[in-house]
């Protein structure tokens, strides 16, 4: 394993525990090039958020934040262009962009993602969100796609990995809707707000919890056939990699159920799952992966239902 590797690895083991379950699937080319992927993407986020893997949010003046968006612009652009760099997150993402041929339209994407938070962008409808979903989730999805052996031409199989990434977000928003409201981003619609008679800068009021619980259900709902499109995507894959996507949408999907369950307790501590949990989940994935590649696959597969899109 190279020192990159080894580097990328231990950011996704710290960064995310339920990344790094699924990723221990992949074969050991697609894992390592996974962890480059993910181990970039989280330093991207931590740039921004001005945290270590997600956590310890530092307070930025918006002058900074907004330079240090500019020099992810930067960075990312000369990686892509295979410029040399000190940085570790860049020099992974150099080598297994180039390796796996990432299209650049993708990874300036992703930073633009960044840019909406910088810009304190406001969500009016469900479009919207699922437009920021994109962004920093949807397209991390097709990048992933990419480095597990996916044609960047083959839009029919990036499309169910683009929704993956989406119900993904969309799970992430649900879980982190009150401490997201806390640190100043709301990414629920306004007219979602609106309807629960929720103001936005009393998301996290505990008075509303009953009505952000609600709010949350409608996310984790809206997130559902998003994860039933992207099963679909799963025979496009390798055996490997088809596993470790359906053990990494079962422990996601786990989450949603679990926030809805909680209803208005569902802040009272973050959600997750357990050990025990991932490692039921990682068997049923290998079912579900085992289904792709045989009764799936044998079979002409249903369209894609008509869901937002940006693939």
């Amino acid at each position: 394993m190279t020192d990159l590797a080894a580097a990328s690895r231990e950011t996704i083991q710290k960064g995310s525990q339920s990344f790094a379950a699924a990723a221990a699937l992949f074969d050991p080319q697609t894992r390592a090039d996974a962890e480059m992927l993910y181990a970039w993407c989280r330093h991207c986020d931590d740039v921004i958020d001005g945290q270590t893997l997600g956590h310890e949010r530092e307070a930025l003046a918006p002058d900074e934040v907004q330079r240090r968006l500019e020099g992810l612009y930067a960075q990312t652009r000369a990686a892509l262009a295979g410029e040399p760099t000190d940085d570790p997150a860049f020099a992974a993402f150099r080598e297994v962009a180039r390796r796996r041929a990432i299209p650049e339209q993708y990874a300036i994407e992703l930073i633009d993602g960044f840019a909406m938070d910088v810009a304190g962008r406001r969500y009016e409808t469900i479009e919207d969100t699922l437009d920021y979903c994109w962004h920093v989730a949807g397209v991390v999805g097709a990048m992933m796609a990419i480095v597990m052996g996916v044609a960047p031409g083959d839009l029919t199989t990036l499309r169910r990995a683009q929704d993956l990434g989406l119900a993904f977000q969309l799970t992430n928003i649900a879980r982190d809707i009150v401490e997201d409201a806390v640190n100043g981003r709301v990414y629920l619609p306004a007219d979602w707000l609106a309807q629960a008679g929720v103001a936005e800068d009393a998301i996290a009021a505990p008075e509303h919890r009953a009505a952000v619980a609600g709010l949350a259900r409608r996310l984790v709902e809206a997130a559902e056939p998003y994860y039933a499109s992207a099963r679909w995507g799963l025979r496009g894959l390798p055996f490997r990699s088809a596993w470790a996507v359906a053990a990494a949408l079962g422990v996601y999907r786990e989450i949603g159920v679990k926030v809805v369950a909680r209803g208005p307790a569902a802040w009272d501590e973050r959600v997750s799952t357990s050990t025990g949990e991932k490692v039921m989940l990682a068997l049923g994935g290998g079912l579900m992966a085992a289904r792709g590649a045989t009764l799936d696959r044998w079979r002409k597969g249903p369209a894609r239902p008509t869901l937002w899109s940006k693939i």
